[in-house]
């Protein structure tokens, strides 16, 4: 199935719209002490789809971090890859001969990998996982969703993660419009509060690292508002180091500010990789919030999105129905005001490969923090 696989330099890996598959982000992660390798390989169009029988081949890469534990154990990460998505039939056993074709390249303490994985999840597609008002209401348990996810395999040894560490419901927006059919799909409220915050005279525009302090000092009001997890500001820093220690001509990120008379009302991090944009990091202060100047800066956002030739926009996480119960709840508003569709993917699954380290991982892991951003 799986052939010509080898080693290659990071900043070698393919062009995808997948920021966290790319060359940047081994190079923000490198700035942050975790190592990364990236694989190339090749797979039969027919074992990705009983449709394709003409016999090509499909070559795809794969970005994957190595986190280290201690001295003595690690695990390998792969944050929304692989890239390339077969059909559901063909899944499980495409990554469990991926799997083994790592081995060879991991550190020999490795206990397993986690697969982020970014294809859309089996039981978003079927109605009866959806409730009376159309909204969908999570995959099934986890042994249900383990012995459907190993259906084709040899090793039946894939299992569901306790968490997920990136967002598994993210909404993506069409840029292939004009402004104007934009705004039209947007929910009434949001194109009001986009006009008024322009009325009032919010200001959006692009500023340099030197901003980083004024941006961290909103992150954290927002953080401790809306209790998510707080990364430090070398993190942040990191993330422009990343850029430019890593010359993409399809990356690019940009630290935007919202003010109204220089004082700063909001700001975010847009992420260009190709022909996606992704609101990947948002903060905004807690006072003068009737100015509504988040707004003003999404619009903004995608507005310089479609200037860069993009042609969709991730909104990067929000819940995956409107519990009011979910931490991400209030997200969930703000980001379906401007329209979109929702997108559920499988998540985090893992596949040991010392099982019993593996095991008492897990353990320790599900007594930790849990929602955060790889």
């Amino acid at each position: 199935m799986i052939s010509d696989v080898y080693c290659k330099e990071t900043d070698e890996l393919f062009e995808t719209p997948i920021i966290q598959q790319s060359g940047f982000w081994s190079a923000l992660k490198k700035k942050l002490g975790l190592n990364s390798i990236a694989i190339n390989f090749k797979v039969k169009s027919q074992n990705l789809s009983s449709s394709l029988k003409d016999g090509t081949a499909v070559l795809s890469d794969l970005l994957v971090i190595i986190h280290r534990l201690n001295n003595q154990l690690c695990y390998a990460y792969v944050p929304y890859g692989p890239e390339i998505e077969p059909s559901e039939e063909f899944q499980g056993a495409f990554l469990e001969e991926l799997s083994e074709c790592l081995r060879s390249y991991l550190p020999l303490n490795c206990m397993f990998i986690r697969y982020d994985l970014c294809w859309e999840s089996f039981w978003a597609k079927e109605n009866d996982y959806y409730d009376q008002n159309g909204w969908w209401i999570g995959p099934p348990e986890k042994s249900t969703q383990e012995l459907r996810f190993n259906i084709n395999t040899q090793k039946w040894n894939f299992r569901k993660s306790p968490t997920n560490n990136l967002p598994s419901s993210t909404l993506f927006l069409s840029l292939h419009d004009d402004s104007n059919v934009l705004l039209n799909r947007m929910k009434p409220k949001t194109r009001y509060n986009i006009g008024l915050s322009i009325r009032k005279g919010v200001t959006v525009r692009s500023v340099g690292a030197e901003y980083l302090p004024t941006w961290y000092k909103m992150y954290q009001e927002t953080a401790t508002r809306n209790n998510f997890y707080l990364h430090n500001i070398e993190y942040f820093h990191a993330v422009f180091l990343g850029k430019l220690s890593n010359q993409c001509e399809y990356t690019d990120v940009m630290l935007l500010l919202a003010e109204m008379d220089n004082y700063p009302l909001a700001a975010m991090f847009l992420v260009i990789s190709g022909k996606r944009a992704s609101y990947l990091y948002g903060a905004s202060t807690s006072e003068h919030r009737n100015l509504m100047a988040t707004y003003a800066l999404q619009w903004k956002a995608m507005s310089i999105a479609r200037e860069r030739g993009c042609i969709e926009y991730d909104m990067f996480g929000v819940a995956p129905c409107p519990d009011p119960s979910h931490p991400l709840s209030g997200l969930y508003r703000f980001k379906t005001g401007f329209g979109g569709e929702l997108f559920h993917r499988l998540g985090c699954w893992d596949y040991p490969i010392d099982i019993e380290k593996y095991e008492y991982f897990v353990a320790l892991e599900k007594n930790s923090q849990g929602y955060h951003l790889n």
